[in-house]
C-alpha cells in the first residue's frame, strides 16, 4: 500500500487552488462564462501534472527516488479530492458499497454499508480545526447562497455534488460532527426495487396501480430505511405528462436526474436566513408557493412540522396523487405524528377536525423497516374514517412471520375497483404468505 505525503498534498493543493482562483477571476473579468465542473477538473489536473513533472525533475537532480506511476496517480488523486472534492471524505463518497459516512473531529471514522454493516474507519483530518475548515469550503462551493458555519451558525444541511446530503454540526457537540447520507439514484423504479428485496411482486403492482389512481400517500420510516428511495420510485411511476412540485430542505429526490421521465417539474428547496437573520424560506412557504405553480401532484420530501397542514390542505383540494415522507415507527403511528405537526401549525383546531382532513387527504400509509439488514416494505394501511379522536384504517398489508408484508384486510370494494381500473390485478392479494415466495 502507497503511503501518500499530506504535506506534498497540502503543497500542491495550494498552488492549485491558487491557479484555479487566478482562472476563475481572468474568466469573471473577460465576461465569460464559469467552466463546468468536468472541465475545471481536467484544468485542476494539468496543473497537477506540471507540479508532478517539476517533482520528478527535481528528484531526478538531487538523486532522490522518485514516485511511480502509481504513486503520482494517488497523490493527484488526493490534491484533486482536496481541492474540488471532499480531501480524505472522498475515497469514502466514491464507494459504492458504503451509504453512511459519520465523522466526529479527528477521531476515527465510522461508516455503513449498503447491506447494514458498521465498522470504524482511519481519521480522515489531522485535527478538528481542519474538518470545520474542510466544511466551509465545501458550502463555499455548495450553492448560489452564503452558507455559513461557525459559533453563530452551528449547523450546515447541504447537498453534495453527487445528489448526497451533508449535515455538519459544531459548538453544540462535543467535538465538529459531520454526517453523509449518500443517495443510490440508480435506484430508481419499482422493479429495481422489488430486485433489491424491498418489495414484492404484489406489492410493485399494488403501489404502481395506487400512484396511477392518484392515492395520496405517506412512506414512513425509521432512519435509513429507504423512505426516500421508495418515494423516487413512486414518482418515477407518474405518467410522463403530469407536472409534479417537489419541496425539500436538501435537494434528495433529483427529478432533475430523470428529465425523461418528468419533463415538467419544479424542484423547491428551503433556505435558512441569512447573517442578519432575513431572507429565511421555511418548508410551510415553499409548500404554499407549490400549490400556486399549476402542480398536477406536490411531493415534500420529508414532513416534520407545521408544513404538515398547507400539505393535507392541498391534498384534500384536489391535488391527489401527492406523497411525503415521514419518520415514524409504524403505519399505525403515522397518524398521530402528522397530528401532533398540524397543531404545531397554531390553529388551535380540535383533534377531531383534524383527524376529519387526516381522514380526508390520506388514502395510504406504506411503512418500511431493515429487517436483518434488508430494507422491506412490512405494512401498508387505507385509511378509511376518522372516530373523533381516532383515525380508522386498514391494516391491507401486514407482516408476515419474517416481518415482510403480506395481504392482510381486505381492501374496500371501492378501492380495489379504483386499482384494477388502473392495472392493478386483485389475483396478488389470493396469496395470503405473500409474492415473496415464488
Amino acid at each position: 500500500m502507497i503511503t501518500i505525503d499530506q504535506t506534498l498534498v497540502v503543497t500542491i493543493s495550494h498552488a492549485v487552488s491558487e491557479a484555479l482562483a487566478d482562472q476563475r477571476i481572468e474568466r469573471s473579468a473577460s465576461v465569460q462564462p464559469a467552466l463546468d465542473l468536468t472541465t475545471e477538473r481536467e484544468f485542476a489536473r494539468r496543473i497537477v501534472g506540471n507540479h508532478l513533472d517539476s517533482l520528478a525533475a527535481r528528484h531526478l537532480a538531487g538523486g532522490v527516488e522518485t514516485l511511480s506511476s502509481e504513486g503520482e496517480a494517488q497523490l493527484a488523486d488526493a490534491v484533486l479530492a482536496r481541492v474540488l472534492g471532499l480531501g480524505r471524505i472522498q475515497p469514502l463518497l466514491d464507494s459504492p458499497e458504503i451509504n453512511d459516512i459519520h465523522i466526529r473531529g479527528a477521531a476515527s471514522t465510522w461508516v455503513k454499508t449498503v447491506d447494514g454493516r458498521r465498522f470504524a474507519s482511519a481519521p480522515v483530518v489531522d485535527s478538528d480545526e481542519e474538518l470545520i475548515d474542510l466544511v466551509r469550503l465545501v458550502a463555499a462551493r455548495a450553492g448560489r447562497s452564503e452558507r455559513r458555519f461557525d459559533a453563530a451558525n452551528p449547523e450546515l444541511n447541504i447537498q453534495l455534488p453527487d445528489g448526497s446530503r451533508l449535515f455538519a454540526t459544531m459548538e453544540v457537540s462535543a467535538r465538529p460532527s459531520v454526517i453523509i447520507r449518500k443517495h443510490r439514484f440508480e435506484l430508481s423504479s419499482l422493479r429495481e426495487l422489488e430486485d433489491n428485496g424491498l418489495l414484492d411482486e404484489g406489492l410493485t403492482e399494488f403501489l404502481a396501480a395506487a400512484v396511477r389512481a392518484k392515492r395520496n400517500m405517506v412512506i414512513a420510516g425509521g432512519t435509513g430505511s429507504g423512505k426516500t428511495t421508495l418515494l423516487r420510485a413512486l414518482l418515477n411511476e407518474v405518467p410522463v405528462d403530469e407536472r409534479i412540485v417537489t419541496i425539500e430542505d436538501a435537494y434528495e429526490l433529483g427529478l432533475d436526474r430523470f428529465e425523461e421521465l418528468h419533463p415538467d417539474y419544479d424542484m423547491l428547496q428551503s433556505r435558512p436566513a441569512n447573517i442578519e437573520g432575513r431572507g429565511a424560506i421555511t418548508m410551510v412557504d415553499l409548500t404554499r408557493m407549490a400549490l400556486r405553480m399549476d402542480p398536477d401532484r406536490v411531493v415534500i420530501g420529508e414532513v416534520r412540522g407545521p408544513e404538515a397542514f398547507p400539505m393535507l390542505m392541498a391534498m384534500s383540494q384536489g391535488n391527489n396523487g401527492s406523497m411525503c415522507t415521514m419518520h415514524a415507527d409504524s403505519s399505525r403511528t403515522v397518524f398521530p405524528k402528522l397530528a401532533a405537526y398540524v397543531s404545531m401549525a397554531e390553529l388551535g383546531l380540535p383533534v377531531d377536525t383534524v383527524n376529519l382532513l387526516l381522514a380526508t387527504a390520506l388514502h395510504f400509509v406504506v411503512h418500511i423497516e431493515t429487517i436483518g439488514g434488508v430494507r422491506r416494505v412490512t405494512s401498508i394501511r387505507e385509511v378509511v374514517d376518522a372516530d373523533g379522536v381516532r383515525i380508522v384504517s386498514n391494516e391491507v398489508f401486514k407482516p408476515g412471520p419474517d416481518g415482510r408484508a403480506v395481504p392482510g384486510y381486505p381492501l374496500r370494494s371501492t378501492t380495489l375497483a379504483l386499482l384494477e381500473a388502473h392495472g392493478f390485478d386483485a389475483a396478488y392479494l389470493d396469496k395470503p404468505e405473500g409474492w415473496w415466495v415464488s
